[in-house]
């Protein structure tokens, strides 16, 4: 990535395409200049750089002396901006023509285009959030859904960085009275009260456990929840499939093997994306595509995060299904989910709740209780509970640095219970700090800045 944060940057900040407006961003310490000499307002005579910062201004902007489009500057000056420096937002007509003009005249006059990202690593850069906070603006343009939204914005926020200050803080004071104590080693004193700092290690590991442990839930609310659709041939999994999404989206006949290849689907459960996919009917059969589609179905079970394993209560025996649940993955959660219960007799329904408690009881055809299955996969995955205005990480990079972190504080606590000398425990502190340091940005380096920044929308 382009480290000359003395350019000025442009980029379109909407999406490209044809639309009733398009906004053009221009950032960096020649923006006025640059603007001044193509931008003719409709009705102030003043300078743009003399205009009010957070103001608009309707006029022309030309190419030379030709009026390239109608437009609205809405005008940030520095430092109370995005980037933190001057920035300029061009509303333009959403023709992809103007568009393209527009950016062509302003590089034309001295701006260059920008990097994916660049915009919000200017942001960082210039102080104006830390690392975890632009990693949340990506993650905030791609949300998905209620939950990843508010995720993000609790991160945006400074959410992780507010988290983890408050012991980061004692853990610097305990490393400098450590650090301190090297310095008078042959006097053999202890400025850092080790009794103290075991209390402390032992909140900051629980803390940081709580941390990683919240990846399972967060990094399955960002990406969406992939929830597998298992049985038989028969069974009805793509009525349930169409039943859940409330529209026919799966082709449903009477004849075995009709699903041959997976389809997928996104339903919204309570804020949380679940991505359900429809499986061919688990079966030995000859047929060269739908064996193909059994064995995608069977990788589909052991892929995905929950599984729902349908069956016609009518045709399936108590034992034969209880030999079929010692065929399940063991590291899947999964609901048992009993169909066709519109045509089946009170007796039989009762003889499954007696030998299986926690079957749920379903009709695709008439669609009854199939809202149960829905909250049955928010309990399932104890998602119920989960404060999604809370600090949960969602970030492979933070679950890699939190995990560095606890390694570094289990050898601080063990070196304590130990009494190792001060100058080995100072090297776990120091180790501590760094990986801390490395969520929000203190401790960085210009190949994990590239691939953060890498990832992000040009324009963003």
């Amino acid at each position: 990535m382009n480290s000359n944060t003395n350019d000025t940057i442009v980029a379109l900040a909407t999406p490209y395409g044809m639309g009733a407006i398009a906004v053009i961003r221009l950032s960096g310490y020649n923006v006025f200049p640059i603007i001044e000499a193509i931008f003719k307002p409709k009705n102030k005579k003043k300078k743009i750089f003399e205009m009010k910062s957070h103001t608009s201004h309707l006029g022309y902007l030309k190419d030379e002396d030709k009026i390239v489009d109608e437009v609205l500057l809405n005008l940030f000056k520095a430092p109370h901006s995005y980037t933190g420096e001057d920035i300029i937002e061009i509303s333009c007509h959403g023709s992809t023509y103007i568009q393209n003009a527009i950016v062509e005249v302003l590089i034309k006059n001295g701006a260059r285009a920008a990097e994916p990202g660049e915009f919000t690593q200017r942001a960082f850069m210039n102080g104006k959030m830390d690392l975890s906070q632009t990693e949340a603006v990506a993650d905030l343009i791609h949300s998905q859904s209620e939950a990843a939204k508010n995720i993000a914005i609790n991160q945006l926020r400074g959410g992780i960085s507010s988290d983890i200050k408050l012991f980061k803080e004692e853990l610097i004071q305990f490393a400098s009275l450590i650090e301190l104590e090297l310095d008078f080693s042959e006097e053999d004193v202890e400025f850092a009260d080790r009794t103290r700092l075991m209390a402390l290690i032992k909140k900051s590991i629980h803390h940081i456990n709580d941390l990683i442990q919240s990846f399972k839930y967060g990094n399955a609310i960002k990406n969406g929840i992939s929830t597998a659709i298992i049985g038989k041939p028969n069974a009805g999994k793509s009525t349930l499939l169409n039943s859940l999404l409330n529209e026919e989206r799966a082709i449903v006949t009477e004849i075995p093997g009709t699903t041959r290849d997976t389809i997928e689907e996104v339903l919204y459960v309570r804020g949380i994306q679940f991505r359900f996919i429809d499986t061919a009917g688990i079966r030995e059969t000859e047929d060269v595509i739908e064996k193909i589609g059994v064995e995608k179905a069977i990788e589909k079970m052991r892929s995905s995060q929950v599984f729902v394993y349908l069956f016609d209560i009518n045709t399936t025996k108590i034992e034969e299904l209880k030999a079929e649940i010692l065929t399940f993955p063991q590291d899947v959660p999964f609901l048992l989910v009993a169909n066709k219960i519109d045509i089946c007799l009170p007796s039989v329904i009762e003889q499954f709740k007696e030998v299986i408690p926690d079957l749920i009881f379903i009709s695709t055809k008439d669609k009854l209780s199939i809202e149960i299955v829905k909250l049955k996969l928010i309990e399932k995955l104890e998602l119920e509970h989960i404060d999604t205005n809370a600090v949960i990480i969602t970030n492979t990079r933070h679950l890699e640095a939190f995990q560095n972190t606890l390694d570094a504080l289990m050898n601080i606590k063990s070196g304590i219970e130990n009494n190792i000398p001060g100058d080995l425990l100072s090297i776990d502190l120091r180790q501590a700090l760094y990986y801390l340091g490395s969520v929000t940005g203190e401790i960085t380096s210009d190949d994990v800045l590239g691939n953060i920044f890498s990832k992000f929308c040009i324009g963003k």
